[in-house]
């Protein structure tokens, strides 16, 4: 039992392998294939699990794919989980990213402090998209059309931005988590 459990272990591993090595190269499941004399669908069936390896397949791989067969039979290495990116302040917001800018259905999260100086626009912003917001700290002044909200700690709140918005802090610095899709963060961090 033992036995196919590992055996099913390494499967897997290699399977994971070459997909990344593959993907990370930028070759498609035919350029592999061709430069493993294998059938591509072959390939696409060990990648998909749908067929077991064969030990005679790990050296080809492993050539197709420029790296040594130890290479091909090791873990894949896991990234680094943390999100790096470098504080931006703009119009009185300063904003720390809590996402990376990739697949996170095109919506990025930011934590927030708000300046107490930050001044309202002559004109409120309008866009396309949904924004929202979880105050972390301090009290906000939410400004939405024609209507005004005092959003505390604890508190969330979620708006079209096709309504025309602004917010600004109330009595001190405020921090809030945010989350917008790409449009808004255009608007928010860049114009």
């Amino acid at each position: 039992m033992q036995a196919n459990t590992e055996k099913s272990s390494v499967d897997l591993r290699v399977r994971r392998r070459l997909r990344e090595l593959r993907t990370q190269q930028g070759l498609t499941l035919e350029d592999v294939a061709t430069r493993a004399r294998i059938d591509v669908s072959t390939l696409s069936r060990l990648e998909s699990g749908k067929r077991r390896l064969a030990l005679d397949h790990l050296p080809r791989l492993a050539e197709a794919l420029s790296v040594s067969t130890d290479e091909l039979l090791r873990a894949p290495e896991q990234p680094d989980p943390r999100v790096r990116g470098t504080a931006q302040t703009h119009n009185g917001i300063t904003y720390w990213p809590l996402t990376r800018h990739g697949p996170a259905g095109g919506l990025h999260a930011f934590k927030i402090r708000v300046s107490a100086r930050r001044r309202r626009p002559a004109e409120l912003p309008v866009h396309e998209g949904q924004e929202w917001m979880y105050a972390l700290s301090g009290r906000l002044r939410l400004v939405l059309g024609d209507d005004e909200f005092l959003i505390g700690p604890g508190e969330a709140v979620e708006f079209s931005t096709w309504t025309p918005h602004w917010f600004c802090a109330v009595d001190g610095p405020a921090e809030a988590i945010v989350i917008f899709g790409a449009r808004g963060e255009r608007v928010h961090l860049h114009e």
